[in-house]
């Protein structure tokens, strides 16, 4: 590291995640920050207990020293001016959408979306008065056609949920900001090390940091990096609504965050080889993986992202339940089961006729969502093709 005129040549994200939000010598020279477990925070006198905000910590729901920390470290990452911590992913996705709206308002949500999302738009804000329109996540700068003059946020979520697409987010982006409308994006499956929203227009990155950030699948927590413009917003959103995460959940965040380069590359490198290995599977319609050069979204996705995670979708030939079924239950190393980013590699069946309004979905054969974790990609194969002979022996 060197410095000129007193200013630090930039790191590079992987040396940052390192470094950012720690303090050794706060911490009587330990490495890792200490985890601060407390509700009641102590005044030194009457005067600064009137004041209330004129000391750091005040309460244990608006933080303490290690939410600080990660709070620090993740923006660093996302590059943003404010990051928040909440309790949970869905929580952070929930409380950025609240930041933003009142009754009588508007909102535009892509239509590949995390189903709890759309569920919160559906059955939470329309009780409020806020009404949604779902929007085809391949619509670019058409989405200027779609906004209302009640409009007050477009939700992105690249790439999307279950099925991958990828979204031009620049040109969303330059849209909604000409119409001074805030931009929120779901940027879980890439973390701020493979892309950072906020360079690209965004105003507010959501990461469920129960996913990669945190990464061995013992923790539920998000975070929230908002810009300069809409860092109020988020803040007052958070403080009203009084979400705040555990002690232990926020260490474990920190804990990953340091390790999250070098899984991250695991994952990417191990995720396209298994990817590879099923598109030339005869088992196999559809690899839905934007990394891959034959998938529809691969321009935007190599203009736009420094990596690939392990999550992605296949879709099968058609063939009976019962098939799906051999094939899945006689899994030795992936699990079935909701959630990932973890070490483990998991896979499920989804339908996405079941969770999409503005555009269709025409294949025939059953999905599959798979993460694929930090096992060697060619037990994970030797897997799945053991698999795959259950099925056809089921068919």
């Amino acid at each position: 590291m060197t410095k000129r005129d007193g200013v630090r040549d930039p790191r590079h994200p992987d040396t940052e995640i390192l470094h950012s939000g720690r303090d050794p010598e706060a911490q009587h020279g330990f490495v890792n920050p200490s985890v601060y477990r407390g509700s009641t925070v102590l005044f030194p006198t009457l005067d600064a207990l009137e004041a209330y905000d004129q000391q750091t910590y005040r309460y244990g729901r608006h933080g303490t020293p290690t939410t600080a920390a990660l709070e620090e470290a993740l923006c660093q990452l996302e590059g943003g001016a404010r990051c928040v911590l909440t309790p949970s992913g869905y929580q952070a996705v929930t409380t950025a959408i609240l930041a933003f709206v009142k009754a009588g308002d508007h909102i535009l949500m892509v239509d590949t979306v995390y189903q709890p999302t759309r569920k919160f738009c559906d059955a939470f804000l329309a009780r409020l008065g806020v009404a949604t329109t779902y929007y085809d996540p391949l619509i670019g700068e058409g989405i200027a056609g779609l906004v209302q003059e009640n409009t007050r946020l477009v939700f992105t979520e690249s790439p999307g949920s279950l099925t991958f697409e990828m979204q031009d987010i620049g040109a969303i982006a330059k849209a909604a900001r000409a119409r001074d409308i805030a931009v929120v994006m779901d940027n879980t499956w890439a973390t701020g090390l493979y892309f950072r929203p906020l360079e690209h227009g965004v105003d507010v990155s959501i990461n469920a940091c129960t996913k990669y950030i945190v990464g061995h699948a013992d923790a539920m927590l998000g975070a929230i990096t908002a810009n300069a413009r809409t860092a109020r917003a988020i803040e007052m959103s958070r403080l009203l609504l009084g979400g705040c995460p555990g002690s232990e959940e926020t260490y474990l965040g920190l804990r990953g965050l340091r390790t999250l380069a070098v899984r991250l590359a695991r994952h990417h490198k191990a995720g396209l080889e298994v990817a590879e290995w099923l598109a030339g599977r005869p088992e196999v319609a559809r690899v839905l993986h934007p990394a891959l050069a034959s998938d529809p979204g691969h321009a935007l996705w190599k203009a736009q992202y420094k990596g690939a995670s392990g999550l992605f979708s296949i879709v099968l030939n058609p063939v009976p339940r019962a098939a799906v079924a051999a094939m899945l239950d006689g899994l030795e190393l992936f699990g079935m089961g909701y959630s990932w980013g973890g070490y483990e590699s998991l896979i499920v069946p989804f339908d996405p006729k079941t969770c999409r309004t503005a555009t269709t979905w025409g294949d025939a054969g059953q999905a599959l969502r798979l993460h694929i974790g930090l096992d060697d990609p060619r037990d994970l194969i030797s897997d799945l093709d053991a698999g795959f002979t259950r099925l056809k022996s089921a068919a």
